[in-house]
């Protein structure tokens, strides 16, 4: 590996989706599904997805090897796996703890953000204003081990196989030149 890892914290709506397409990404080393963003200590899964009033958004963190995969090759998946244009919801799941937004862990990241929105905007590649939030990584939890790993565990579950495995064929289609190699 070259360069020091680095590690982004991206909100794309509901976490098992945007950990199941990262998690295809070469470069990507680690990604774990959790929470950031709100006022709660310690938050669970149930707090956050159901009773929706602790105002983290569910994320995940994503580890990844900057010789290995560019971070704006990181953001172009991020703003082709969900829907940026809509405030606090992807699909059927709304609250505030479905927002699309970036954590970014350095002034680097926060910057080339900023520009790639721009550059979006600019293309006019969404019909609609991005309303991704751009923040500061202040403290990131962890999801309880029954939401890690969710799609691998069940992808026959109604919802995996409707909403989740069609992201995934999605990224196959626009960005197989970053994804893992099978073995």
């Amino acid at each position: 590996m070259g360069k020091a890892k680095q590690v982004v914290v991206f909100g794309g709506g509901c976490f098992w989706c945007t950990e199941a397409v990262f998690k295809q990404l070469r470069g990507v080393v680690s990604v774990v599904s959790g929470f950031a963003g709100g006022k709660t200590a310690n938050p669970n899964y149930e707090d956050v997805a159901y009773r929706g009033n602790t105002g983290h958004a569910e994320v995940v963190k994503a580890e990844f090897d900057p010789a290995v995969i560019k971070f704006k090759d990181l953001l172009n998946v991020f703003f082709t796996s969900h829907d940026p244009t809509t405030p606090n919801r992807q699909g059927n799941d709304t609250g505030d703890q479905y927002r699309s937004v970036i954590f970014y862990t350095s002034e680097k990241q926060c910057k080339e953000a900023a520009a790639y929105v721009k550059e979006l905007e600019r293309a006019k590649a969404f019909e609609r204003p991005i309303v991704t939030e751009l923040v500061p990584l202040d403290k990131f939890y962890p999801a309880e081990q029954g939401q890690q790993d969710y799609y691998q565990r069940n992808k026959l579950q109604p919802y995996c196989m409707l909403v989740i495995s069609p992201k995934l064929a999605k990224l196959r289609k626009q960005h197989q030149d970053l994804l893992k190699k099978k073995n």
